[in-house]
Order: structure tokens, then sequence, then C-alpha cells
């Protein structure tokens, strides 16, 4: 069982940064891989990074690529969104979720999630 709490988001302007974190509990936490999703109103979640286990390969949306960077300490066992260059499109609930077995863009191949947290950019 993995509890996963995120935190970091808030208001913004265009162009601005924000760095998203995501604790989680457990001793395993190496052992799982993460991502990062976000859901917009009226729109559904997708996909923004994913990071693996040990190697720590990553993967990234399109629209994140060049912009956000996905890292995690294992020893601080949280996860981190940096967010740069923000555009408002960006706008959304920001989760993270973990998984001990897949990692990539699937939403549904995630077992934990957390409970978001709101990133908001003014244009």
């Amino acid at each position: 069982q993995v509890q996963l709490v995120e935190s970091g988001g808030g208001l913004v302007q265009a162009g601005g940064s924000l760095r998203l974190s995501c604790a989680a509990s457990g001793r395993t936490f190496s052992s799982y891989a993460m991502g990062w999703f976000r859901q917009a109103p009226g729109k559904e979640r997708e996909f923004v990074a994913a990071i693996g286990w040990s190697d720590r390969r990553t993967y990234y949306a399109g629209s994140a690529k060049g912009r956000f960077t996905i890292s995690r300490d294992n020893s601080k066992t949280t996860v981190y969104l940096q967010m740069n260059s923000l555009k408002p499109e960006d706008t959304a609930v920001y989760y993270c979720a973990a998984d001990a077995a897949y990692v990539g863009p699937i939403g549904a191949e995630y077992d934990y999630w957390g409970q978001g947290t709101q990133v908001t950019v003014s244009s």
C-alpha cells in the first residue's frame, strides 16, 4: 500500500515556473514507478510524465517535453515535477500516481493515486 500526497500547486503567471512534489509513504518507494497526470475542467485526465524504478528512465507527453522535468529522490520518497514556461493551457489539477509493475502513459495501469494539487496559470 502506498499513500501519495501532492503539494506545490498554486497560481502563476504565464511563463513562470512551479515545482510539484509528491511525497509517498512506505519503505518500498524505490520499487514503484511514478507518474504525473493532470485533468483540466471538462476534460479527461491526461498523462504528463513518468519515471521508472532504479534506472529512472523518463517519459513525457508531447506537451511537456522541453518544459517539464520529472525526477525522484528515493531517500526522501518523493517525486517531483519541475514545470517551466507555463502556459494557461497547463491549468489543471495535477495528480501523481504509483505502480509497482508499470511505467508509462496509461493512467488505468497505475494502482495508487494522490488527491491532486491545483495549478492555475494566468495569461
